[in-house]
C-alpha cells in the first residue's frame, strides 16, 4: 500500500514538472513554433494533473480543446501568417487606428447591450446540477444541443475560410 502512495505522489511530481517545462520553454523560446510546443507539453502536464485528481472527463477534454484545438489553431496561424518579407512589403500605416479603436468599441458597446444588461443572473441558491458526466452529457445533448452545433458550425466556417486564404493568399515569387 506504501509503494502505490509513492509511486502517485511521484506522479503528482512528474505531472507538475511536465507543467513548469513546457511553460518555460514556452515563455523563454525565441521561435513562435517552440513556443506553441512548450505550451502543448504544459497544457499535457495540466492534463495529467486532472487525471491524478480522479478526473477523466476534464483529461479527455483538456486534451481534445486545448491540446488538441488551440495549439493547432496557434500552428495554423504561424503557417498562414505573413513572413517577415511580406511585411515589410506591405504599407503599414496608422492612419487605420481611430477606425480600428471605433470599430473596436463599437462591438464591444453593442455586444454589451446585447449580451450582458439583459441578462438574468442565477441566485446562488439555485441548484445547477452535479456536474458529473451523465449530467453534462444530457445537458450537451438535449439543453445546449442548438449551441453545440453553431459552434461545430462556426469553426468548421472558420477551418474553410483559413484554408481558402492559404491556398489564395500565397503567391510564388517568379524571377
Amino acid at each position: 500500500m506504501i509503494v502505490y502512495q509513492y509511486i502517485a505522489e511521484a506522479l503528482f511530481y512528474a505531472f507538475v514538472a511536465l507543467t513548469f517545462m513546457g511553460g518555460f520553454m514556452a515563455i523563454r523560446s525565441k521561435l513562435l513554433m517552440h513556443a506553441v510546443l512548450g505550451l502543448a507539453v504544459s497544457l499535457f502536464g495540466v492534463a495529467g494533473l486532472y487525471f491524478y485528481l480522479g478526473s477523466p472527463f476534464l483529461t479527455m477534454m483538456q486534451i481534445l480543446i486545448y491540446v488538441g484545438a488551440v495549439c493547432i489553431i496557434i500552428v495554423m496561424g504561424v503557417m498562414l501568417g505573413n513572413t517577415p518579407d511580406q511585411l515589410a512589403i506591405k504599407n503599414l500605416t496608422r492612419g487605420n487606428l481611430p477606425l480600428a479603436l471605433l470599430a473596436c468599441t463599437t462591438g464591444f458597446v453593442a455586444l454589451f447591450v446585447a449580451t450582458i444588461s439583459r441578462t438574468e443572473f442565477m441566485k446562488s441558491t439555485e441548484h445547477v446540477g452535479d456536474m458529473s458526466i451523465r449530467f453534462v452529457g444530457e445537458n450537451l445533448l438535449f439543453q445546449y444541443c442548438l449551441a453545440f452545433e453553431l459552434i461545430s458550425v462556426i469553426l468548421l466556417t472558420a477551418i474553410i475560410g483559413a484554408i481558402i486564404l492559404a491556398r489564395d493568399g500565397r503567391e510564388e515569387k517568379t524571377s
